[in-house]
């Protein structure tokens, strides 16, 4: 079964299109939660960010930008969000991939989130080395054979396939 936004790329359903090339659609979204909230779609039909082929994500990255500048030129709003959520526990509610950019002109409109943060467990503060905070970028990037010894196999591992 197809989902709305494959009914929109194929033309089946109207939308308000701002924007489109061969890989990518953007179009404002029905339930805005700010003027100029808009849809960023791949025409790749995939339900989570990490299947998407590395020339549908490029291009996705440049309409992300395209897009943005537009609406900020549109909407004189320089503020906003993207969001993009995979699967359903993340809150994703189509399960197509797809980018809200959601202007904030004011504390009254456009997204509200409540960040539930925690602090990093004991079992993930391996992944970093110590001077991560204390130190500049470079500094980190001169040390990073010194701490790659101490990541556990697994990640050495998919850190290979990346």
């Amino acid at each position: 079964m197809k989902t709305i936004f494959e009914k929109i790329i194929d033309g089946e359903i109207q939308c308000n299109r701002v924007y489109e090339n061969e890989h990518v659609l953007a179009f404002l979204d029905v339930a805005p939660l700010s003027v100029g909230h808009t849809l960023v779609i791949p025409k790749e039909s995939v339900s989570s960010l990490h299947e998407l082929t590395p020339e549908c994500g490029a291009a996705l990255g440049e309409a992300l930008v395209t897009v943005s500048k537009a609406i900020v030129k549109a909407t004189g709003v320089s503020e906003y969000n993207i969001l993009q959520n995979n699967g359903k526990l993340a809150h994703q509610a189509v399960f197509h991939v797809h980018f809200h950019i959601i202007p904030k002109p004011s504390d009254q409109s456009g997204l509200s989130i409540v960040w539930n943060a925690t602090e990093l467990d004991d079992g993930a503060r391996y992944c970093f080395p110590p001077s991560w905070h204390t130190h500049s970028v470079k500094h980190f990037f001169c040390n990073t054979l010194d701490w790659f010894q101490c990541i556990p196999q697994y990640f050495k591992t998919l850190l290979i396939f990346l």
